[in-house]
């Protein structure tokens, strides 16, 4: 009898709660790259339901402050100049130069049962991608991506 209540922590002041001095691990595994080509440098391109509609070609950027969104979309959705607030904050593309914008638009994107309200901004350029989400997307569904794993 003593002895198990001493395991349990015991000790005459009533019973215990264990402290775990390690935490938990957020990450991915090996197990996370099956169905990928391994080694690869691709960026993290996923689909995404965007203002109620299944959405390819969004690319997930880390080092983007902003929500994009390209003109393939933009003219998918049926959003018109009304639908635009004005965004006055210059852009820089990626080749280093100065972007029109056409303004910003609040749309939500649908992950899993989550919905998050972002803001894009709608510009005039052309891009393989019809979106690009960024850090805030990202931290405020509370996600981490993977480019190695593909993964988000």
């Amino acid at each position: 009898m003593l002895v198990a209540r001493l395991l349990a922590g015991d000790f005459g002041q009533g019973p215990k709660r264990a402290r775990l001095d390690t935490q938990p691990v957020l990450g991915f595994s090996d197990e996370d790259k099956i169905g990928t080509i391994q080694p690869h440098d691709d960026a993290l391109v996923i689909t995404l339901r965007i203002g109620g509609y299944d959405v390819k070609r969004v690319m997930v950027d880390q080092g983007s402050a902003v929500e994009i969104m390209y003109p393939d979309l933009y003219k998918g959705l049926n959003l018109k100049p009304d639908d635009l607030t004005p965004y006055n904050s210059p852009l820089v593309s990626f080749e280093g130069r100065a972007v029109t914008l056409k303004g910003q638009i609040q749309l939500p994107i649908q992950t899993g049962s989550e919905v998050v309200e972002v803001d894009f901004i709608v510009i005039d350029v052309y891009s393989p991608y019809t979106a690009i989400v960024a850090r805030l997307w990202l931290q405020t569904l509370g996600a981490v991506s993977s480019t190695l794993q593909q993964k988000v």
